[in-house]
């Protein structure tokens, strides 16, 4: 099956280097390309002068424009598995053959790489893991599906799920939003077990009393996504 590493990039310059090369090196099986999210530091240099595989937007989209560019071009260029793989090299890998192997088995269209199902390696911080436990019991209240790691980035899409995230994803919170889109779409998902390492650098967007505004922004998207038909 063809498989592409979509990598969404917004000021990563002391990351993606490291992230693309241990790709190139080490897993060129997979094909990538980075999706520059209009990046204010040296990201788009970096990109260029490595002649990296790449999509450079010219204005910031937030996470959720980054990946519809992503699943656009993976849609057009008929891949048939495609994995987010965060740019500042949190995510291992080495794990993706972990994820992808329930699509390639036909038991999944979504699968998301947790830290929750071992709690092994990089957890978060205690203010993140409470907000991630409420999300996940609204999602299971919603759509009776027990997610565990529900804003987890590293994770794959079959091609059903890349078709429609290509016309229809969420701008703000895309990956808990993501979730219930594929429940109401009729599609399965699956959690495989995945260590994560600390960010390697940069800064996160997501940090202190920004994290409890973030998870208020999510409950209340989640519940107006709910009760939408269709996808959003």
């Amino acid at each position: 099956m063809k498989v592409l590493i979509i990598i969404p990039a917004y000021n990563e310059e002391e990351c993606i280097k490291g992230v693309v090369d241990n790709l190139i090196q080490n897993y060129p099986q997979y094909d990538y390309v980075v999706v520059n999210d209009g990046s204010k530091d040296n990201t788009l240099q970096i990109l260029e002068e490595n002649q990296y595989s790449y999509i450079n937007l010219p204005v910031n989209l937030g996470i959720g424009g980054g990946m519809q560019t992503g699943y656009l071009y993976a849609h057009e260029n008929d891949y048939d598995i495609t994995v987010q793989l965060d740019g500042d090299g949190q995510h291992n890998p080495a794990y993706i053959k972990d994820i992808i192997q329930p699509i390639i088995d036909g038991e999944a269209d979504m699968v998301i790489g947790s830290r929750y199902l071992t709690r092994e390696g990089f957890q978060s911080t205690g203010l993140r893991r409470l907000g991630i436990k409420i999300i996940s019991t609204t999602i299971r209240i919603l759509c009776g599906k027990k997610i565990y790691d529900v804003t987890s980035g590293f994770r794959a899409c079959n091609r059903k799920m890349t078709a429609f995230f290509s016309e229809n994803y969420a701008e703000d919170y895309p990956e808990p939003e993501a979730i219930i889109a594929t429940i109401k779409q009729g599609g399965e998902i699956k959690e495989v077990p995945v260590l994560m390492n600390e960010r390697q650098g940069g800064v996160s967007s997501i940090r202190g009393f920004k994290a409890v505004n973030y998870m208020l922004k999510v409950e209340l998207a989640l519940l107006i996504n709910a009760l939408r038909k269709g996808g959003y």
